[in-house]
């Protein structure tokens, strides 16, 4: 942690340490230099495979801080030198980019910041600017939200043209193998509960914001405008699980129970309507009805040798 410019900083990766299970060197009395020295002393004793040392951020050209840099650099011996950089800083983004690049021969940049309004022209100006390869995008503030970058992938949204590959990965890093199969077997059987329902609330929202979502969806990306995106009601969602969450372990399981006092109780409990919780469970009856119909279209199919799998 080399960050002893902002008070915060060497807590806060504390904190994604323990997230991510990795083990943080920090001193806020020592100099970033020697702060870099321990911390590659201490990986060679864990026989670690990867240092990374974490620096001060900067919007700007800062004489002191880059000959901090320098110092650092020295220190260490980096193999990778990479810049983060805030996609939606435009030209900024490039002067930054060239300085480093001319001071500290970049081998890689990382783009914050994907997930919002910009749409990459930041990308193509430092790429152009330097040829300095990019490594990776953030697309959110979680750690499972920093992608590897994929040129044509990125292309393809800036066009509009959505990233089929993309949305599988996530749905494939989001969702259980296992728990899938599950939801699915209640769903054809006509027996969905409430459990099942919070299940795939909570699958859906692994894989990211809904607008985000929506943006990597072949031909719906370029229909949709970005007003229209950044009015979606990410809060929705949250709303629904709390909703759910509000019942019994009974009630989620055997939502035939739920007369009228216990839809009020629900209600208050989650700081929403009555309305809201009976269009949530008239829902849940109404995807029970098109699962059971759709099975029992498949079933006659298969009888007349017409559907196969």
């Amino acid at each position: 942690a080399c960050d002893v410019q902002r008070p915060a900083a060497v807590e806060q990766l504390r904190v994604l340490g323990e997230q991510v299970g990795c083990e943080v060197v920090a001193d806020l009395q020592d100099k970033p230099r020697n702060i870099a020295r321990k911390a590659l002393e201490r990986a060679k004793h864990l026989f670690a495979d990867v240092l990374i040392v974490d620096t001060a951020g900067r919007l700007t050209i800062d004489e002191g801080l880059m000959l901090e840099l320098e110092q650092l650099r020295d220190a260490v011996q980096p193999d990778e030198v990479l810049l983060v950089l805030d996609s939606t800083t435009g030209q900024e983004a490039v002067n930054v980019a060239e300085a480093f690049h001319e001071r500290f021969a970049l081998t890689g940049t990382i783009f914050s910041k994907m997930d919002g309004d910009t749409r990459g022209g930041a990308i193509l100006s430092v790429r152009a600017a330097t040829g300095v390869p990019v490594r990776y995008i953030g697309v959110g503030e979680m750690t499972d939200q920093l992608e590897i970058f994929h040129p044509k992938r990125v292309a393809e949204r800036i066009l509009g043209m959505g990233d089929v590959m993309g949305l599988i990965e996530r749905a494939e890093e989001a969702m259980d193998v296992a728990a899938v199969e599950s939801i699915q077997s209640r769903m054809t059987s006509g027996k969905m509960d409430f459990n099942d329902m919070l299940s795939q609330y909570r699958m859906i929202r692994k894989m990211g914001p809904m607008k985000n979502l929506i943006k990597m969806l072949p031909g719906v990306a370029a229909q949709v405008p970005d007003e229209a995106l950044d009015a979606m009601d990410e809060g929705k969602m949250a709303r629904l699980e709390a909703i759910v969450l509000s019942m019994t372990p009974v009630e989620r399981s055997n939502p035939d129970i739920l007369n009228g006092s216990r839809r009020k109780r629900i209600a208050r409990g989650s700081g929403s309507t009555a309305e809201e919780v009976n269009r949530l469970i008239d829902g849940l009856y109404q995807m029970r009805r098109t699962f059971k119909q759709m099975a029992k279209m498949e079933q006659r199919a298969k009888k007349k040798g017409l559907f196969r799998r």
